[in-house]
């Protein structure tokens, strides 16, 4: 395939493999299509640092172009996903920072959510512990999150004298619990519970603090063996569908499904359906 045969999806630079990706400031391994980034500095909790924060971005923002990884994990080492942006390393230089400085920090800080929407792999969060902060929009930019009954989920910007509109906060988590509750989380920066967060739908299941992670790779490796293509074009919808009429919606979804029509797992889905066997998917 080339260009000027209109492929341009099969362009050699569209494509690139992370399976061998060596991160440098958190931990990264690939098993079965499935990509697993674990935030490793357990002594505090893991938190972000500017560097942390740049790389993340940068390895998101790839993803659009990665064959081999199909779906992600994100998860934190130790018993908590993330403490928030480290405090000596992050908040106490922002302190001595200019007006044009903090901007580009807080873009930057945003391009990593951007990128997080905007990879086509669906992304699990397994929380346990401590998820405060930017550790908590980490978390409500994943696709999936499961959690366990002593995770603690804050969006503590306030208690910093800091909005609760970071990372798009203010527009994100009031469509996963609902106005009013994302309103009480961002107000007051308090922590929300596993058994809350569950009862209020910011986690879609709660598992034991030695079982999430490995529920979060059973989870994502499912979604990897499916659909993929489908599964790209589901997220791509549900994000950019809340910006448009009811309308809007449903002739964005025609084109959309008529374009899964045309892919090879269609075909094979209804010819293994025909045969009474179960599909095999590739993605295509």
């Amino acid at each position: 395939m080339n260009y000027l045969n209109g492929k341009v999806s099969d362009l050699p630079g569209n494509h690139q493999t992370l399976a061998n990706y060596q991160a440098t400031h958190f931990a990264y391994q690939v098993k079965d299509k499935v990509a697993t980034i674990t935030l490793n500095r357990p002594e505090r909790k893991n938190p972000l640092t500017f560097d942390s924060y740049a790389e993340l971005r940068e390895l998101f923002r790839n993803m659009c172009y990665a064959d081999d990884i199909k779906a992600i994990v994100i998860t934190g080492a130790g018993e908590n996903f993330c403490s928030g942006g480290d405090v000596h390393e992050i908040i106490g230089p922002l302190t001595e920072l200019d007006m044009p400085s903090l901007l580009r920090f807080t873009q930057m800080t945003g391009d990593l959510v951007k990128a997080m929407r905007a990879c086509p792999q669906p992304i699990i969060a397994a929380v346990d512990g401590i998820c405060a902060g930017a550790g908590a929009i980490i978390a409500m930019a994943s696709d999936i999150r499961l959690g366990t009954t002593r995770s603690k989920t804050a969006f503590l910007f306030t208690r910093v004298g800091l909005a609760g509109c970071d990372m798009g906060a203010c527009a994100i988590l009031p469509r996963i619990i609902g106005q009013g509750r994302a309103s009480d989380l961002l107000y007051s920066g308090r922590s929300m519970s596993g058994e809350e967060g569950e009862r209020w739908g910011f986690f879609n299941q709660l598992s034991e603090p030695e079982q999430v992670i490995s529920a979060a790779q059973t989870y994502a490796t499912n979604l990897a063996n499916g659909p993929t293509f489908a599964h790209a074009m589901t997220k791509k919808m549900l994000h950019e569908e809340w910006d448009m009429s009811v309308d809007q919606a449903i002739d964005a979804e025609a084109k959309a499904q008529a374009i899964c029509m045309m892919t090879n797992d269609f075909h094979r889905a209804y010819h293994a359906f025909v045969n009474k066997e179960k599909p095999k998917f590739e993605g295509n």
